[in-house]
């Protein structure tokens, strides 16, 4: 065999991988340009609290965790057992915590008086640092400190943001990784309010 026909069998094969890449790049954009007007056109786009996460049901005990709220005050999860209580760790320096945030507020201030409370738990900041985080958001739920990242501890997750629902028997019921919609709180949690012990 020839130098010259080996080079020909050589740029014969490159150019099979190139036409391939051709066509895979094709496909890719028309996927990208038709595939969002099918759904539309069939009804079947998602809103954002569909595309919301879902928590995962679980059962078992609540931990046992006791840190100073941004007032210097010492509480326990355990004090807020007369409530349905939802626990979220998040950090000041964590997007989809602070953009969760004000959800969190307005569920709240709708369901307070039915016996729910947040317990909403920063993961490493100082005190002073989580304190005006929480007023310029204008929280009215209890926040605490976590310097030491005692709540990712106890609840065996690092990931941000994370939430726990404990129902007035101190069980934890559901758990969510990642941010949390309106409709998600009330079709998980507001059922748990009606309940009793």
């Amino acid at each position: 065999m020839t130098k010259k026909s080996k080079y020909r069998k050589r740029k014969k094969d490159n150019s099979g991988l190139v036409a391939m890449g051709i066509g895979l790049i094709l496909i890719g954009i028309a996927l990208f340009i038709f595939w969002p007007r099918a759904n539309t056109a069939s009804g079947s786009t998602l809103s954002a609290d569909e595309m919301s996460v879902v928590p995962a049901a679980v059962n078992y005990p609540a931990p046992q965790l006791a840190l100073q709220n941004v007032n210097g005050t010492n509480e326990s999860l355990s004090d807020f057992r007369q409530d349905v209580l939802l626990v979220n760790n998040w950090a000041t320096w964590c997007p989809p915590c602070k953009a969760e945030m004000p959800t969190l507020e307005a569920y709240y201030e709708a369901h307070a008086a039915e016996g729910f409370m947040i317990v909403a738990i920063e993961a490493g900041e100082p005190k002073d640092s989580v304190s005006q985080f929480a007023q310029s958001y204008g929280l009215k739920f209890h926040v605490w400190a976590d310097p030491q990242n005692a709540s990712l501890s106890v609840f065996r997750n690092d990931n941000l943001p994370n939430s726990y629902v404990i129902d007035r028997t101190g069980t934890v019921r559901y758990a969510w990784t990642g941010a949390i919609s309106r409709a998600m709180l009330e079709k998980y949690v507001t059922p748990l309010l009606t309940q009793s012990n």
